[in-house]
């Protein structure tokens, strides 16, 4: 791991190179340019803020704040897409830069770092958006906010350990990346991000506790919608998990990076 670490310092400047060309390469000949960064997630929030507090009256059972629902279901959908974006982009990464992987000798691990950091800094800056309008909208949930950031760092973990192993499998088992797209699918409507894990029945909501994300995500939701503090014995068990796969993606990637040339 130290070594792995030492290679990704070495590379730092090829890491945020490749995310600093990858943003602009995203906006670029747009008039507005990195501007919708920002618009994008500010019209989802806006969106859900406007449709469901005051179109819809969608209330939380158990939540009397008006804004309730919209804060629930937009920690759930952020948080969602932090976990998928660096799953479904890592699942793909070593196929969508084959020619550089034939063409150029750099750390093969330095694509999922790319992946990693672009993603994380997409949901900074929705994620900082989101944050104003809790503070603009006297939601702020105060200290406890800070609780998050080991929330994250476990998404993170857990997105990166399924996303590397999925990204080594998808270059000699091509199904792999259409079935990563299904899966991801299926997975988020299987977690309690627009609807509250509370309204299941009882049979369903045994199930739906097994799902390393309904932990997650309902610690950010519990967070942000009522100020309380994460489940941090029940969040353990995923933590562990999130560990053991981003071992299992080492190992994977260790044994199969020298044939990857050769299947691309």
């Amino acid at each position: 791991m130290s070594n792995l670490l030492r290679t990704l310092w070495a590379y730092r400047g090829f890491v945020f190179g490749s995310v600093k060309r990858e943003f602009q390469a995203k906006y670029l000949n747009s008039l507005l340019g990195a501007g919708w960064a920002v618009l994008n997630p500010l019209a989802m929030i806006i969106v859900y803020t406007v449709i469901f507090s005051q179109v819809m009256q969608s209330r939380l059972p158990g939540v009397s704040n008006s804004f309730g629902y919209s804060i629930f279901l937009c920690a759930g959908v952020l948080t969602w897409g932090l976990f998928s974006e660096v799953v479904a982009r890592a699942t793909s990464v070593f196929l969508e830069h084959a020619n550089l992987i034939k063409k150029l000798n750099f750390p093969r691990i330095c694509l999922p770092a790319i992946v990693l950091s672009t993603a994380l800094l997409n949901f900074a800056i929705i994620f900082g958006l989101f944050t104003a309008f809790l503070l603009l909208t006297g939601n702020f949930p105060g200290w406890v906010f800070f609780t998050l950031i080991p929330v994250f760092a476990t998404i993170v973990l857990l997105a990166t350990g399924l996303g590397v192993t999925f990204g080594v499998l998808n270059v000699f088992f091509r199904d792999v990346g259409q079935f990563v797209g299904v899966f991801l699918q299926f997975w988020f409507w299987f977690t309690p991000i627009v609807y509250p894990l509370a309204i299941l029945p009882d049979w369903a909501r045994k199930w739906v506790l097994l799902n390393p994300m309904t932990w997650l995500i309902g610690a950010c939701q519990g967070v942000l919608v009522v100020g309380d503090s994460p489940d941090w014995l029940g969040l353990a068990p995923v933590l562990i998990a999130a560990l053991v796969l981003c071992g299992i993606a080492l190992m994977i990637f260790r044994k199969r990076v020298g044939e990857m040339v050769d299947e691309l």
